[in-house]
C-alpha cells in the first residue's frame, strides 16, 4: 500500500495548450503514467469542476466526456465562444495534489467586410473615399484592397472592442472615365480563415462626357465606290443618337447618303461628295464631335487585255493616303530601285538592237559594192582558145587576128 502511494505521488499530470476557432470544438486531454486509481479532474478558468473522473460536475450541455481511465481524462467543449478562453487545470488527487495547466485560445472569426462611401453614379473628376470595415476578429484581421485583382494600398486603422478587434481600411480615389466598370474589392485575411477569405466587391459606375472618333470602310475612296463612315462615341450615359453634317450644314443628297443609327453610308461616290463630314454626340454632361475630310479619287481606267497587270495592293492604314503612299499603291508597291534597274535593262537592250541593225546594214551595202566591181579579163589567147581544139591552134588563131588588133584590150565587165 505504501509503495502505491509513493508511485502515485511521483506522477505529474501532462496537458497541452489548445487553439480553437470560435464555434469549433476543443478537446482537453490530461494523462498520467502508472497511476494507481488516483482520480483526475478538469476545472475551467473560473475554477469550476467540469469532470471528476467520469462524473460530470457542471451542467453545461456543450461539455462532454470523451475518455476516462486511471491514466487519462479527456473532455470536449463544443461551440466554443470567446468567453471559454482561459487557463484550464487538470488535477491529480495525490497527497499533495499535483496539477497541470493548459491554456485554451479561442480565435475570433472576422465578419464579412462592408464597403462604405460609394454612391452611384460617380461623376468624372470627383474625389471619393471608400471605407472597408470588419469586426469580431481576434487577433486583429488583415484588410487589403484590390483594383481588378491588382492590389492597391489603403490606410489601415485597428480598434479594440472587448476581446475582439474592429479593423478599418480607407482608400481615397480621384475618379476618371477609366474607373467606369472597375471592381474594387476589400479582402480580409485571418488565421481563423484557413480555407478561404472574406471579401466584398463594389463596381464603380462613372458618368462622363462623350468623346467621338470616325472610322472609314476604305482608305482610298474612288468614284462609284461604296463607302461607310462609322461614328463611334464613348460616354456614360451613352450618347444616342448622333448628328451627321457636311461642311457645317445638312447632308445634301439623302438618296445616296443614308444615315442608319451611327453610320453614314454612301451608295455610290462622286466628286460632289468631297468635303468635311462631322459627327456630333451629346449626353447630359457635354457634347463632343469628330471630323472626317473626304477626298474622292478618280476611278481606275480599264487596261487592254495585253497590258493587264495585277491590281496594286493598297497600304494598310486607317487614315487618308499621302502622295507617297498613293504613288506606291499605283505602282504596285514596287521598290524604286527595282523600277530603275528595269529601266536600265530596257535602255541597254535598245542600244544593242540599234548596233546589230547598223551592222547588218553595213554588211549588205559592202556586199552590193563588191558584186558590182567583180569582172572577167579576156586576152587574145583566150579568144583563140574559143574555137581551137588544142593549145597550138589557139596560139595560131590568136596570131592571125592582127586585123582586129584594136580589139586586143582587156575588158572589165
Amino acid at each position: 500500500m505504501e509503495n502505491r502511494i509513493r508511485g502515485a505521488q511521483g506522477q505529474v499530470p501532462l496537458v497541452q495548450n489548445m487553439t480553437v476557432t470560435e464555434g469549433g470544438t476543443a478537446n482537453l486531454t490530461c494523462r498520467v503514467e502508472h497511476n494507481d486509481n488516483t482520480s483526475l479532474q478538469w476545472s475551467n478558468p473560473a475554477q469550476q469542476t467540469l469532470f471528476f473522473g467520469d462524473k460530470k460536475a457542471l451542467r453545461d450541455n456543450r461539455i462532454e466526456l470523451v475518455r476516462a481511465t486511471s491514466q487519462e481524462l479527456t473532455i470536449s467543449i463544443s461551440e466554443v465562444s470567446l468567453s471559454d478562453e482561459g487557463l484550464y487545470t487538470c488535477s491529480l488527487f495525490t497527497m499533495p495534489v499535483k496539477t497541470a495547466k493548459a491554456f485554451l485560445t479561442v480565435l475570433g472569426v472576422p465578419k464579412k467586410p462592408e464597403i462604405n462611401g460609394l454612391t452611384k453614379p460617380v461623376l468624372e473628376g470627383d474625389h471619393i473615399t471608400l471605407t472597408c470595415v470588419t469586426s469580431g476578429s481576434k487577433p486583429a484581421a488583415d484588410v487589403r484592397w484590390f483594383k481588378n485583382e491588382m492590389e492597391v494600398k489603403g490606410a489601415k486603422e485597428v480598434n479594440a472592442s472587448g476581446k475582439t478587434f474592429t479593423v478599418k481600411s480607407s482608400l481615397r480615389l480621384h475618379v476618371n472615365r477609366d474607373d467606369d466598370g472597375v471592381a474594387y474589392t476589400c479582402r480580409v485575411d485571418h488565421v481563423a480563415l484557413t480555407a478561404t477569405h472574406e471579401e466584398t466587391t463594389q463596381v464603380l459606375e462613372v458618368h462622363y462626357a462623350p468623346y467621338v472618333e470616325i472610322r472609314q470602310s476604305t482608305n482610298v475612296p474612288q468614284e462609284g465606290q461604296y463607302l461607310k463612315l462609322q461614328c463611334v462615341p464613348k460616354g456614360n450615359p451613352s450618347p444616342d443618337p448622333v448628328l451627321w453634317t457636311k461642311d457645317g450644314g445638312e447632308l445634301p443628297d439623302m438618296d445616296r447618303m443614308i444615315v442608319d443609327g451611327r453610320d453614314l453610308t454612301f451608295t455610290s461616290l462622286n466628286k460632289t461628295d468631297n468635303g468635311t463630314y462631322r459627327c456630333e454626340a451629346t449626353n447630359h454632361l457635354g457634347t463632343s464631335h469628330a471630323e472626317f475630310k473626304l477626298v474622292i479619287y478618280d476611278a481606275p481606267t480599264t487596261p487592254s487585255p495585253s497590258t493587264t497587270s495585277p491590281a496594286p495592293t493598297l497600304p494598310d492604314t486607317t487614315g487618308p493616303l499621302d502622295s507617297k503612299q498613293l504613288n506606291s499603291a499605283v505602282t504596285g508597291n514596287r521598290d524604286p530601285n527595282e523600277l530603275k534597274r528595269a529601266t536600265d535593262h530596257a535602255l541597254i537592250g535598245g542600244i544593242v538592237a540599234v548596233v546589230v541593225f547598223a551592222t547588218l546594214c553595213l554588211i549588205i551595202v559592202l556586199g552590193r559594192y563588191l558584186a558590182r566591181h567583180k569582172g572577167t579579163y579576156l586576152t587574145n589567147e583566150a579568144k583563140g582558145a574559143d574555137d581551137a581544139p588544142d593549145a597550138d591552134t589557139a596560139i595560131i588563131n590568136a596570131d592571125g587576128n592582127h586585123a582586129h588588133a584594136e580589139e586586143k584590150k582587156e575588158y572589165f565587165i
